[in-house]
Formats: C-alpha cells, structure tokens, sequence
C-alpha cells in the first residue's frame, strides 16, 4: 500500500529525476553549514578551444569549511551541486596543465553564470616544477645508482624521460650507469644518442653546451673502457675546443696522454686544467708523476707539495709525502 501511495503521490517522471539529482550531487568535505540549493555549471577548454575531459573541478567557499568536488565529461562540461549562498572559489585542475580558478558569489534562488576555464598546457620544465614526483623520481634514480643497483636507476630515469622527454639531459645519468655497470656500448649508444639530440633541437652544440661537453667527455671515458686510447682522445679534445674553461675535459685529455706515455703533451693539458682551476688538487698530483718520469725534481717536489697543500685530508697524502721525502733525498 505504501508503494502504490508513493507511486500515486510522485509520478514515475519525477521520481526518475529525483533519482538522477541525488546521484549528480558530489561528496561534500568539510562542515555542512554552507551548503545549500545552489549550482553552478561551465565548461574547460584548452588554449586552442578544445574541450578537456577528466578535469578536476573544485569548489571552496571562503568562509567556511564547505569544499565540493567535480569532473568534466567529454565535452569539457561540468555542473555542482550543492553550494550554499555565498562567495565560492572555483578552481579546474588538470596534470598537464596549469590550474586556472575565480571567486564568484553564489546564489540558491537563482540561476548562476556560467563559469568557464581555458587551461594552459604546462611545458616540460613548468610541468616538472609542479610536479615533484618528477624531480623525487631523479633523486630516486641517483641513490639507486649511488648504491649500485644500476639497472634500477636506468628503468627510473627511462620513465623519467617517458613522462619528461624534454629533459633528455637525464640520458647523461642513464649512460654513466651504464657504464657502471659494464655495458660499455650501451653507454656509447646513450652519449652519441644524446649529441644527436641536442643537434636535433638546438642545430649547434654550444647552445647546450655544459650537455655536450659531459656527453662528449663521457665518450672519451666509454672509449678509454674498450681500450681505444685515440677515440678516447678524440672526444676528449673536442669536450675541451667546445668548452676551453672545462678544467675536467683538459684533464682527462692529459690523462690519457700520459698513459699513452706522450707526457710532455699529458704536462701541457695538466698545466690548463690547473690554470682554468687553480684550486683543484687532482692535476697537480698527475703533474707531480709526469714531472717525475721526466727527472725534473724540482718541478715535480713543487706539484706534490701544491697537491698536499690543496687536499691535506686526501687518502693519496701519505704516499705522496713519502715520495717527496725520497725526491728530496735524491736532491741532497
């Protein structure tokens, strides 16, 4: 009886409709006290006019803790309901994009104005600045490494590169675990991958150049690894003609001279590096052997010396003072 009442009571149209209306009213959040009658409805676009499904819209009154959530449908469209009288902040939100809002009264015994968005789309560096996932997932990537699960960081940074393509840098940290781990080709591929990019994008390596360098000294590492000493220079020298004032590229330049046994050339790109960086320790350490292998005491006594000064605290300074003990015994 109580059916057929309500049946007689509310026509099968109205019941449909009140149905649908509950079904369409969002979770509320928050205190209870502002929320009402009222709805607002609009559409989110993108800067071209094309709608944005699977917007995230919000509602937030000012005073009050009374917060209303919604999505946008296919088309870009949304409605809520819900809202008590007063002045709301909408806000759209979208990953991708970013978030656009307004502050508009609302009003329970009237229709309310549309309300309509047009969302930016984010580049890859704005979009990483909003997402701090994407930078947690390099820190993620580098401790990996740091702890030698290789294989780790490289499927942490590819995933990088697949959400972030634009900060293909990254490619240098994917190569030098690669070659960490032994995989001397894959990390050639990834650094000779990598220039190619920049040409790509850029046309010219000096318009990344720090990138170019460090993929370039990067090949003349990977070379060194497989043995080739004049592929390893090769890459080597031209890291150091793209960026003269990288004391690392004149180093490992000189480097690779001196163990080819060419030490007046190795001396010459050990002085650079020491002159581009005159506080850093490592060229005059190799200064002091090759200045050694030569016989020149006293030019060798005067790098070591140089070398203990700039790193008293380095695990080598024991056997460096040893040596310069024996040198100046040889000297008397």
């Amino acid at each position: 009886m109580l059916c057929r009442h309500f049946r007689r009571a509310f026509p099968a149209s109205i019941l449909i409709v009140v149905i649908l209306f509950a079904a369409l009213v969002p979770l509320a959040q928050g205190g209870q006290e502002n929320l009402g009658r009222g709805r607002i409805s609009g559409r989110v676009v993108d800067s071209a006019g094309n709608p944005v499904e699977g917007a995230h819209v919000t509602v937030q009154i000012l005073k009050g803790d009374a917060k209303l959530e919604g999505m946008t449908d296919k088309k870009g469209n949304f409605a809520i309901i819900g809202l008590g009288t007063g002045t709301w902040r909408i806000t759209a939100a979208k990953p991708g994009y970013a978030d656009a809002s307004i502050e508009m009264g609302v009003a329970q015994l009237k229709a309310n104005p549309p309300v309509n968005f047009k969302l930016q789309k984010l580049t890859g560096a704005q979009e990483l600045q909003v997402d701090r996932s994407g930078l947690d997932a390099v820190d993620k990537g580098n401790r990996l490494a740091q702890q030698g699960d290789y294989d780790g960081a490289i499927a942490v940074f590819r995933e990088f590169l697949t959400k972030y393509p634009e900060f293909y840098p990254v490619r240098l940290n994917i190569a030098a675990a690669l070659l960490n781990k032994g995989d001397a080709d894959g990390a050639e591929a990834e650094y000779k991958g990598l220039l190619e990019k920049i040409l790509q994008v850029h046309g010219d390596y000096a318009k990344d150049k720090s990138t170019a360098v460090r993929a370039l000294s990067g090949l003349g590492e990977t070379a060194l690894k497989k043995g080739d000493l004049e592929a390893g220079r090769t890459y080597l020298s031209q890291a150091l003609d793209l960026s003269p004032e990288d004391e690392a590229a004149a180093y490992n330049v000189g480097d690779i001279l001196f163990s080819n046994q060419k030490v007046d050339e190795a001396i010459e790109y050990f002085q650079l590096a020491a002159r581009i960086k005159s506080s850093w320790p490592k060229p005059y350490y190799k200064l002091g052997f090759a200045y050694l292998n030569k016989g020149d005491y006293v030019k060798a006594l005067e790098s070591f010396n140089k070398f203990i000064a700039l790193d008293p605290e380095n695990p080598e300074i024991p056997t460096v003072k040893n040596i310069v003990a024996t040198i100046e015994k040889i000297k008397k």
